[in-house]
């Protein structure tokens, strides 16, 4: 089936994928040689079938008078819900970071027809096997073919140059360096990073100089610091070195839940004084993945480890917490950063931060410390979900301390299929139930938006009907008992200029692991999609792994409700209704936090124009990027991270070639 649209002639397969992945291809590899790449203008292939389109299939007739297409390849990526066997050494993650680690350690540097006149055999190469596997990449104008000017590209500071770079013999005339300055340079070398030795700049001496008062925080709701900004866009924002300072409380014990670990980079970044304290990962791992996570915590004799169950195939333990015990409390904390040092460098990233919990008097009932939003018990209820012993006392913990001025609602995802009031207990549902609640209808409702920003995006079916506008269009659109059937839907997913002249380049998009393998399945998905655009907060050129969900006004000045989350654009996320509806069914761990306007006493959330330098005493909600949300243009194509964009240089002056 053929489909045109202003993003291009897309050719689909009839098949309707239902969320569930073919197994799994090795992890790719990138390209370390330097290539010379030729404009299609300049000198035309005349092997070359061109087409305007983004990939391309040969279509046969059918009986029915339908156009469909051979099955599309096997797939070489698996989204970042979805887990997968780490590359060797520290490359953990989807597919798509393994080939953004590869790219940082041996990049692929742009080179002109005027640089080098000679046509590299790799380039052929590689677009005959496109056109072997069913696609091509457009050839046409469309196409941003202008390098970034050099004002613009970023500029490293000087460093040892510790890469992999393959270097010529020197000439018998030139004269061989000094033993003594050898020696220096590799004493002063850095050790190496899963991105590669030279890849991450340095931080500022005053990066980590926090600047948080806990008692003017409205919503507690902070984005990450980003390295390569102005001062004035981290003023306010955290590291995970701020959350951890002890100026957060005297910390005693602590577990981290998550997707990605690096361990060793993750215990550095506790002050040195809670360094030794016992910590507990909670984790998805199996088998070889599960061992090499646990030889990573052999330096370190305070780390034990809990495994979530993953009794539904392709489900991942995607949620990202931390649970901080304290001398003087405890705290909860829910992000969208992986702890890995990468997602906390030049990456666009949220969290929200409880107050401080105090311990209630001994012989308190259970009961007692809940908030109004039953934040205590619905956390407890998602630890409960694991079915883990190892998370017994901190359960334990969780009643014997005051939560009650929690101000947000825990949305959350846990695997299973679920029947009657459970339906409503994870996932969009949960979000449905809570939104018909405790929200009301606003005038004119019809044309607020709803507005959806991710990282990732599962299958949604060949049309919207599939799940989209049938599930969770519906969930979003709920405003008391009532909800519109058509207003805007705006989702917000960077494009491939976005990912080129980001502060990363393109292996910023090794975190937006979008598979071309999905993509030409849902065309029509992407007639919705707008731009990553955040000056507001500074953080246009930082790619998000942030997820939100927000209700804006036609004005787009106030929100009815915001939620940050770990989950993706997917049904694994949130799940997906079964047997005509009497089930749903959730494959992956998730959690978020929801903002409603009448937990804070206000009738909708003012959206805050200038979020930095942050001001802790305002009461307007620091959305993280621009309103209202600038839509694709007919040039504009969704990042896909597994196919070459080599007609235009990054920011760093490279290439993508994933193979």
């Amino acid at each position: 089936m053929s489909q045109q649209s202003a993003h291009g002639r897309w050719t689909l397969s009839d098949s309707d994928d239902d969320d569930t992945p073919p197994p799994p291809r090795p992890a790719p590899a990138v390209h370390s040689y330097n290539i010379n790449i030729e404009r299609a203008s300049e000198v035309p292939d005349p092997d070359t079938k061109k087409t305007h389109s983004f990939f391309q299939q040969s279509a046969r007739p059918t009986t029915d008078g339908r156009s469909t297409t051979p099955p599309p390849p096997p797939p070489v990526v698996k989204r970042e819900e979805e887990k997968k066997k780490p590359a060797a050494g520290l490359a953990m993650g989807s597919e798509a970071r393994h080939a953004a680690n590869a790219n940082q350690q041996q990049p692929v540097k742009y080179e002109t027809k005027a640089n080098n006149p000679a046509r590299s055999p790799a380039v052929k190469r590689k677009r005959e096997s496109e056109e072997q596997a069913g696609w091509a990449l457009s050839d046409s104008d469309d196409d941003n073919d202008d390098p970034i000017p050099s004002s613009q590209r970023q500029v490293q500071p000087k460093q040892e140059d510790c890469s992999p770079v393959r270097r010529q013999p020197p000439s018998p005339k030139r004269k061989q360096p000094s033993p003594k300055r050898v020696k220096k340079e590799v004493a002063d070398a850095r050790p190496p990073s899963p991105h590669g030795r030279t890849y991450y700049i340095d931080e500022p001496p005053d990066f980590f100089d926090a600047s948080i008062n806990e008692e003017t925080e409205t919503y507690r709701f902070f984005l990450n610091k980003v390295v390569g900004l102005e001062k004035k866009y981290n003023t306010g924002a955290m590291h995970i070195r701020d959350i951890l300072s002890p100026m957060f409380g005297t910390l005693k014990e602590s577990v981290q839940f998550n997707y990605c670990f690096d361990i060793p980079w993750m215990v550095k970044q506790y002050p040195e004084e809670f360094r030794d304290k016992p910590l507990m990962i909670v984790h998805g791992e199996k088998r070889e993945s599960k061992a090499r996570l646990i030889q990573q915590a052999q330096p370190f004799p305070q780390v034990r480890f809990c495994q979530a169950k993953l009794d539904i195939a392709f489900g991942t333990h995607h949620t990202k917490m931390m649970l901080l015990w304290y001398e003087e409390g405890f705290r909860v904390v829910i992000l969208t950063s992986n702890m890995i040092r990468a997602d906390w460098y030049q990456k666009t990233q949220g969290m929200w931060m409880s107050p401080l919990y105090p311990p209630l008097p001994d012989g308190s009932p259970e009961s007692e410390g809940e908030s109004p939003t039953h934040f205590k018990r619905d956390l407890i209820h998602y630890l409960q979900s694991y079915r883990a012993p190892e998370l017994a006392d901190w359960i334990q913990r969780i009643r014997e301390h005051d939560l009650s001025d929690s101000s947000v609602y825990l949305i959350g995802s846990t695997p299973g299929r679920y029947v009657g009031a459970d339906m409503e207990k994870w996932g969009h549902l949960r979000l449905r139930k809570l939104l018909s609640e405790h929200t009301r209808p606003v005038p004119n409702s019809e044309e607020w938006p709803v507005i959806g920003q991710f990282s990732s995006i599962g299958s949604m079916g060949l049309d919207k009907t599939k799940w989209l506008a049938a599930e969770f269009q519906r969930t979003l659109t709920t405003l008391g008992k009532s909800h519109d059937r058509d207003p805007p839907m705006q989702l917000v997913y960077p494009s491939v200029d976005n990912v080129r002249t980001s502060l990363e380049g393109y292996p910023a998009g090794g975190s937006l692991p979008y598979s071309i393998q999905t993509a030409q399945r849902q065309v029509w998905l992407h007639s919705y999609f707008h731009h990553w655009r955040a000056e507001t907060t500074g953080r246009s050129q930082a790619m998000p792994h942030i997820k939100t969900y927000m209700r804006a006004s036609p004005d787009y000045s106030e929100l009815a409700w915001f939620l940050v989350t770990s989950a993706n654009l997917s049904k694994a996320a949130w799940g997906g209704l079964e047997k005509n509806n009497t089930q749903v069914m959730v494959r992956s761990y998730e959690l978020g936090v929801l903002f409603l306007p009448s937990a804070f006493n206000m009738r909708t959330f003012r959206v805050q124009k200038n979020v930095f330098p942050a001001d802790g005493g305002s009461k307007g909600f620091p959305v993280p990027f621009d309103l209202p949300p600038q839509r694709y243009s007919g040039k504009d194509q969704p990042w896909i991270w597994n196919i070459p964009y080599a007609k235009a240089p990054d920011t760093h002056g490279n290439i993508w070639i994933p193979s």
